[in-house]
Parts: structure tokens; sequence; C-alpha cells
């Protein structure tokens, strides 16, 4: 069972005890959470839907939990439920659901391609919420930093635009400045009335007088309140404290300034000019992964077979980290952090160079479905490191 699975098997769960009159629930959530255990979990998935129903239930989350744990535990796939902390749901799946699980996850990367783990979750945010600032002048990480949370924030359906700002103009007339076209410049002034001429407004004799105005009605040109307006966002990462541009390639640069959260420094440059595995350079470390990933898929074409995922690949680490993606995806896009899919891309390269070492062949070996599948979910992986990649602005070569 994949989380997209599991969302819906809670969502049953939630509506079942609805309508069993357990749950007094007005509006049933059109979506819940299910992610990887957080520390002191157990089980293979969480989900804090108990907690997040406690409120329009009217009841203690643990209590919540109880009766969704009810409803669970006969879904097909689920073999355990266990209540942790203040309410949170963890779920073991049955170990046939588990290669299942792989099986319906390699399947859904390769349909969707790059864009796995893109998705409508953010889709209903108001625009106010989603506009960002990019002023004039901003320095080199406030604007990668703004595209790339805009790119993230689209990903999820999220109506995310920019607004810049340009620059401002040396002559630019001056507030206030009178203007061609306009009284104080060279134009006539506006006769002023004759002092027996009548007021505009003033009742005149032998005229019908229009009824006075209620007290409450706004008058004519009376100032009104102005309309609410939303300012767009504007992100403010820490500077840079060297010419990132000057001394780092292109996806190095956007490494060195995404990769941390965006109140901390940027990385440093020696280690991003180190391009080994082991020389600490994360950045190369993720590409080499998807470089690797490509080069299995030329050498098995070199052997006459290609990839399919027949049967159970035992692959845990990496099989999570693929069927994280989307949670990740989507937790980046909420909390503006580019920063978390950095080091998301940074786990699935270790799990998958962990990995990669047992899908081609040895020796006389003959290619079996053993090494279709693990083929399979090897090309996963890199269709899922080159996505990542791509929305952080940082290429996924084939060679290096």
């Amino acid at each position: 069972m994949t989380p997209a699975d599991l969302t819906l098997t809670v969502l049953h769960a939630v509506r079942r005890a609805v309508g069993d009159g357990v749950l007094a629930i007005r509006d049933v959530p059109s979506r819940v959470t299910v992610e990887r255990p957080r520390p002191g979990g157990r089980g293979d998935w969480a989900t804090n839907a108990a907690l997040q129903l406690a409120r329009p239930a009217a009841l203690p989350p643990r209590q919540v939990a109880e009766v969704l744990r009810e409803r669970l535990l006969d879904a097909p796939g689920i073999e355990r439920v266990d209540i942790t902390g203040p309410g949170f749901l963890n779920l073991t799946l049955r170990p046939d659901a588990r290669a299942a699980a792989g099986r319906l996850l390699v399947q859904r990367v390769r349909e969707e391609g790059l864009r796995y783990g893109y998705g409508d979750a953010l889709s209903r945010l108001p625009e106010a919420q989603v506009r960002f600032a990019l002023p004039y002048g901003a320095d080199l990480r406030q604007q990668v930093l703004t595209h790339t949370v805009v790119a993230l924030l689209r990903s999820q359906g999220a109506p995310a635009r920019l607004v810049q700002h340009d620059a401002p103009q040396a002559d630019a007339p001056g507030h206030g400045t009178p203007q061609p076209g306009t009284p104080g410049h060279g134009t006539p002034q506006a006769a002023a009335p004759q002092p027996d001429a009548p007021r505009h407004g003033t009742p005149q004799p032998g005229t019908p007088q229009a009824a006075a105005p209620h007290p409450d009605a706004p008058r004519h040109g009376a100032p009104q309140p102005p309309a609410p307006h939303t300012q767009p966002l504007r992100l403010r990462p820490h500077p840079p404290h060297y010419d990132v541009a000057a001394v780092l390639p292109p996806d190095a640069q956007r490494w060195a300034m995404l990769r941390p959260a965006a109140h901390d420094r940027v990385l440093d440059p020696e280690p991003l000019l180190r391009l080994t595995e082991t020389s600490g350079n994360t950045l190369f470390t993720v590409q080499y992964a998807h470089a690797r990933a490509a080069a299995l898929l030329r050498n098995a074409a070199d052997l006459g077979f290609g990839p399919a995922y027949d049967e159970d690949v035992h692959a845990p680490e990496l099989i999570a980290a693929l069927g994280d993606h989307p949670s990740v995806l989507l937790a980046a896009a909420r909390q503006h952090a580019p920063d978390r899919l950095a080091r998301h891309l940074e786990a699935l390269a270790d799990a998958f160079l962990g990995f990669q070492h047992t899908v081609l062949p040895l020796g006389e070996e003959k290619p079996s479905a053993a090494h279709r599948s693990r083929l399979a979910l090897a090309e996963a992986a890199g269709t899922v490191l080159a996505g990542g990649l791509s929305l952080l602005g940082v290429s996924a070569p084939a060679h290096i």
C-alpha cells in the first residue's frame, strides 16, 4: 500500500465512524497526512488524523484514535495499529501489502515521471498567501530562494506567482511635482467661480429641491475606507558571506544557497569544488547517484534486458525514500523550505548507492526477474532524483 492508498483507507475509517454516529463531525476532511513514523513511533506509516479531528469532534485525541483504530484493523493490507503519544496512529502493513507497495510505487513513478510527487493539496490557498515580492537589488540568494519556493508551491497546485519590482527611475518625478497637463505646469488654471455665480448644488429659485440625504449615506466625494490590500510576501534568507556567483559553477551556486535552511549561512565553497563521493560534497553525491542510475540502464540494455518490476525487491530504505517523496514535496512547499527537499534527495541518493551494486548480473549469471525488478527500482530512483533536482534548478547529469 502506498501513502495515497493509506490516506484513502484512513478517510474511509473516518467516514465509517461518522456514519456510525461515534464521531459527531459536520465536515469530513478531504485529506489526511500519512507519513513515516517520527522518533518514538512504530510500524511502517503514521497519521495524525485523530489530532486533526479532536477539536471538531469535541473529544480527546486519544479517544478519537481509539475510534479510528477499531475501523482500521479490518482494512485490507493493515496488520497492526498502535496509538502513540497524544494520539498518533501507527500503521504496520502485512508482508504481502509491503510487496504490493513496492510494485505500485515503481509503477506510479514510471507513469508520472519527473512530476511524481506533484499534487493539488495547496490549490485552494488564496493567491494573497502565495504571492511573493522580489525587490529590486535583491541578493542572489533571495532571488534563487524565491523562485524555488514559487516552483515548489506550483508543484502542489498553489496559484503562486512572483511580483518583481523594477529599478527606480533616476529622472522619475517626485511625489506631488506638477506634471505636464496639470495645473501649475504652464497650463491655464481653472477659472475661479464668480462671487455672484450660483454654487454647484445650491438650490435656485423656481427649481425643485432634492430630498435631503440620509445622515448615514456616504457623501459624494467623501473619502471612503481603503479596500483591504495584502502586500506580497518577502523571503529574507541569510545573505551570502562570499560572492557565490564568482566562486562556484551554476549548480553548486544553487545547492550552496538552497541546501541550508534560509536562516543559516550558505555552504562554504571548498567542499562543493571537490568532485568525489567522499569529499563531503553532497551535491556531487546526488548527481552521481542519478548518473549511476542512468549507467545501469545503459549497461542492462547492453546485456539485453530492461526494467520490469516482476517480483518483490528487498530494499526497504530505498523504497521508503521513494515513497516519502510526495510528502516531502508538500512539506517543502508549505514551509517555504527547499532545504527539506535537498536533504531528502541526499537520503535517497545514499539509499540508492547502497543498493545499486545488486542490480546487474555478476560473472556468468544470466539476467532474471530479480534483476529486471531491481533495475526498475533503480530507474525509479533516477527519475525521482532528476525530478527533485529540477525543482531546485539543478541539473541531473547522465554521465559523470
